[in-house]
């Protein structure tokens, strides 16, 4: 089988439903990835979180000592639990302790595994992810926060990183910073752990259009870091971090439900949305583009069970990745914005206006569905990536 569930995983996707509708918290569900409104949400996230982990559902991939199931773990099932929460409208890992789960793993030390994995299986630690800055942009290789031996032997670390999903509500932060000014760019950055509540660390959350603040811009002013937050080598950072990244496969996957999601309730927005005395879905204008949708979803989900399998076989192409997520992250624009044109003006009013259309879900989705194309590499990069990379294209 090239791509696809088998019976057995079939069987487990069952499984791992039953459990998200007996344990997942009720969180009213928005658009994308977000943060905790609250402490009491935040709470409840940090609870499933720790319920999945204990199930089994996550961290499956880590090595059987530190929980996880060794030799018998599936990618595939990461899959499945993504799309099962995903259809439950569940909260996601939100932050960074999977990214620094496998760079512990793979890279740390073994006091450093046994100090901090137990807080993340058990969700009561919350990460953030310090890589971005306001100049890199999609470069991350050229981040300027600098991190500089002190005489004590650790470090002084000083710089400003922002998009920080959860820096607010973070405990930790896995944070890149350079190291070497003199190596070239990708050669003198190194990894490192950040306890939030250090002296001259300032989160400063970001109102965004959507009208919450799930990002923060982070300022780091003289952080003293001990020497054993080093993670791995001395200016390795750029190897641990594409390999921690390496490890995140079912992230489109999941998405891949919520598009469905979105289309299916497309079709019944435009079953009670009127045109031209008639309900929208009897246009023939609106049925093409619902067929449209619907096609793109499904050749979506091909495409993402093609480089799974791929993955697995270790023949992953350089331009998988890429393709999936352009295609989701454009897609889903185009379907929020065929939403707000069949809702009018209607559509652009927020949850708690009167007469908003479906308690405001299609501005919500709308606004949001524009940062997918920026967040986690940009269309233009992805495109670039696919030319340069996949298709051998000059530069």
């Amino acid at each position: 089988m090239d791509y696809g569930m088998s019976p057995e995983l079939e069987q487990f996707r069952r499984e791992v439903r039953e459990f998200v509708e007996a344990n997942a918290p009720t969180i009213p569900p928005k658009a994308g990835v977000r943060s905790a409104e609250n402490r009491a949400e935040h709470t409840l996230i940090t609870e499933w979180i720790g319920k999945l982990f204990a199930a089994g559902y996550m961290g499956g991939d880590w090595p059987e000592q530190y929980g996880g199931q060794g030799s018998s773990y599936s990618a595939e099932r990461d899959v499945v639990v993504g799309e099962e929460i995903a259809r439950a409208q569940a909260p996601h890992f939100a932050g960074a302790g999977s990214l620094v789960s496998h760079a512990l793993i793979d890279f740390g030390t073994e006091e450093q595994r046994q100090r901090y994995l137990p807080g993340i299986r058990a969700g009561k630690d919350t990460w953030c992810q310090l890589f971005s800055e306001p100049s890199s942009g999609s470069d991350l290789a050229s981040l300027r926060t600098k991190a500089v031996r002190t005489e004590a032997g650790g470090f002084r670390v000083t710089g400003q990183k922002v998009w920080t999903t959860n820096g607010h509500w973070a405990d930790h932060g896995y944070l890149l910073a350079r190291t070497d000014p003199d190596a070239p760019k990708h050669k003198g950055i190194s990894a490192f752990i950040v306890d939030m509540n250090l002296p001259g660390v300032d989160v400063r959350p970001l109102r965004e259009m959507t009208g919450t603040s799930d990002f923060n811009e982070v300022f780091l002013d003289d952080v003293e870091l001990p020497a054993d937050a080093l993670i791995g080598e001395l200016n390795s950072g750029w190897a641990i971090a594409n390999s921690s990244l390496g490890h995140e496969r079912s992230g489109v996957a999941t998405s891949v439900v919520r598009l469905r999601q979105n289309v299916d309730a497309l079709e019944d927005l435009a079953k009670r949305t009127d045109r031209g005395g008639r309900p929208a879905i009897e246009d023939g204008a609106v049925q093409e583009q619902l067929g449209k949708f619907t096609a793109e979803v499904e050749a979506l989900s091909a495409l993402v069970y093609a480089n799974i399998s791929r993955w697995s076989r270790g023949t992953e192409r350089v331009q998988d990745a890429p393709m999936a997520k352009l295609m989701f992250s454009e897609l889903g624009v185009d379907i929020s914005r065929f939403a707000l044109e069949l809702s009018g003006e209607a559509g652009i009013l927020v949850e708690g206006d009167p007469g908003a259309v479906d308690h405001g879900r299609w501005q919500d989705e709308f606004l949001y569905a524009r940062a997918y194309t920026i967040a986690g590499g940009s269309s233009e990069i992805m495109r670039n990536i696919i030319a340069e990379r996949g298709l051998k294209m000059p530069r």
